[in-house]
């Protein structure tokens, strides 16, 4: 019997790769918060990536310019993922431990299916919504227990939830998009490159008109991470799992947040001095089991 697309070694390897770059990035995000504004942070980061991605393609002699119809996806694409999504991330992390950030963003899968089904057509199983609900009760465990810990009370605490969730909903809508003809008619490197750039370009135009011009830190920890997340964590991690989406669908392709969680939180522990209690661990627990449970689905969606 052939084997499933979803379990070859082209697909279980980056997927891998994908999951230990993304499970550190949440980490670095808090150290970018030092002293730079999150809008700004974001502008660089992605200014990084997509050089990066264009000169990548340029390597491999594809033609840079899109047409218009291109540049308007890409425009859109760098707007929901690159912009929303991430000043969402980087300010939650101004409020809530980046592994819970983290744990919050492992629903991903859930608006993934939901909108695959909507936009794509993919079946959902029920399995997957099952699956779904015990996540659901797992962050809602992680909320009472960040409220408890939080010296500003459960006000601080909703916000960053709040915040995760919202970019939870832009960077799903973002990879869906990954899924449509549209996006697969052209280089993916080109996509990615003028998605990241176009987003930088908006997000440095925001920061110049909410918090004023350019800030740069010049600590060696925040430009090496600026580096890891424009090179690894944005250009090539995104190359990867924009490639899953297109092979095995949006709901597939985030199974990789059920793993990303428990990097993140472990790293968030011994950095951040992430304080675990039975809430705690329940909550992670169940947000882990419910997404077992939708990945252990027969056919989460076809």
């Amino acid at each position: 019997m052939e084997q499933p697309q979803s379990t070859r070694l082209a697909v279980l390897i980056p997927f891998a790769v994908v999951t230990l770059i993304w499970g550190s990035t949440w980490l670095v995000i808090k150290d970018q918060l030092a002293s730079v504004p999150p809008s700004w942070s974001v502008a660089y980061r992605f200014a990084i990536g997509g050089v990066a991605m264009l000169v990548w393609a340029a390597m491999r002699k594809e033609r840079l310019w899109l047409d218009a119809r291109g540049m308007g996806f890409a425009a859109l694409l760098g707007f929901m993922q690159f912009v929303l999504n991430f000043n969402l991330v980087y300010r939650a992390e101004q409020h809530i431990t980046s592994g819970v950030v983290a744990v919050v963003f492992a629903l991903l899968l859930v608006p993934n299916a939901i909108l695959a089904r909507i936009f794509l057509g993919q079946k959902m199983g029920g399995q997957l919504l099952a699956g779904s609900a015990v996540a659901v009760a797992g962050v809602a465990l992680l909320f009472v227990h960040e409220a408890r810990l939080s010296p500003a009370g459960a006000s601080e605490t909703l916000i960053g939830i709040g915040l995760s969730l919202t970019a939870v909903l832009c960077a799903s809508l973002a990879n869906v998009m990954q899924a449509t003809e549209t996006s697969k008619s052209y280089p993916m490197a080109n996509i990615i490159g003028w998605a990241m750039l176009t987003g930088a370009l908006v997000n440095a135009g925001f920061a110049l008109a909410t918090v004023g011009g350019p800030v740069m830190d010049m600590r060696p920890s925040y430009l090496a991470g600026l580096l890891y997340l424009g090179v690894l964590g944005s250009a090539f991690a995104f190359s990867l799992y924009f490639r899953l989406i297109q092979t095995i669908g949006p709901a597939k392709a985030a199974y990789t947040s059920v793993l990303i969680p428990v990097i993140a939180m472990l790293l968030s522990t011994l950095f951040e001095g992430y304080r675990w209690s039975w809430l705690a661990g329940g909550g992670a627990g169940l947000v882990m089991a419910g997404l077992v449970i939708a990945l252990r689905a027969r056919r989460p969606n076809r």
